[in-house]
């Protein structure tokens, strides 16, 4: 007896082996190693030798100022770290955000091909609207976005908090290193893929 065929979602190439999705998780990889050794020692974050009350709020304010340049990237994972333990502590958020984010990247960003489902053609204005409408409610009319909401404030509290605590006079700031950011390399000055940049 002869099987039924799966209905089709999409006639394009798989992720695994477009162009544009090669190019783009090597930039994103490449970008982390080198975003990541910048990272200072966390016993250096830690040192509870400097830390002090800050006598005025014009000096917390500098604190975190000073800090934030200098271990902007222990506070970025920092922050990281608080959005991934309240995600892994609600799956069923984290299975949501899951799936969103694989509907963008397979059904959007690095597809090749017109999107087929249900024997009908979609246009990318259509599939663009469809997931800005999932997004919507997934976000907002969901227990997502109250919770990545509470993670960073929960995150940016405790960095705030150490920022405003940890006395920065024995940190030797680079100026040049200042530029730069955790995710810095997302926004190079290489030109987007052209696959990506035909769904904009």
């Amino acid at each position: 007896m002869a099987t039924q065929s799966p209905l089709p979602v999409s006639q394009g190439t798989a992720i695994a082996t477009t162009p544009a999705a090669r190019a783009f998780f090597a930039r994103l990889s490449d970008g982390a190693r080198a975003s990541l050794a910048q990272r200072r020692p966390w016993m250096e974050l830690l040192d509870r030798n400097q830390l002090s009350k800050p006598d005025t709020l014009s000096e917390a304010t500098a604190r975190i100022r000073k800090n934030w340049t200098y271990f902007r990237i222990n506070y970025l994972i920092l922050l990281c770290g608080a959005l991934a333990i309240s995600l892994v502590s609600h799956p069923v958020s984290l299975f949501m955000l899951v799936c969103l984010l694989a509907g963008w990247i397979f059904l959007y960003f690095f597809r090749t091909e017109p999107l087929i489902l249900f024997n009908r053609s979609f246009s990318d204005r259509e599939v663009l609207g469809i997931m800005v409408l999932l997004t919507v409610i997934v976000v907002f009319l969901t227990s997502v976005g109250s919770l990545l909401i509470s993670a960073l404030m929960f995150g940016l509290a405790i960095v705030c908090a150490h920022g405003a605590f940890r006395v920065p006079e024995d940190l030797f700031l680079d100026e040049q290193e200042s530029s730069g950011g955790f995710l810095s390399f997302l926004g190079g000055a290489a030109t987007p893929a052209p696959v990506v940049a035909a769904h904009v």
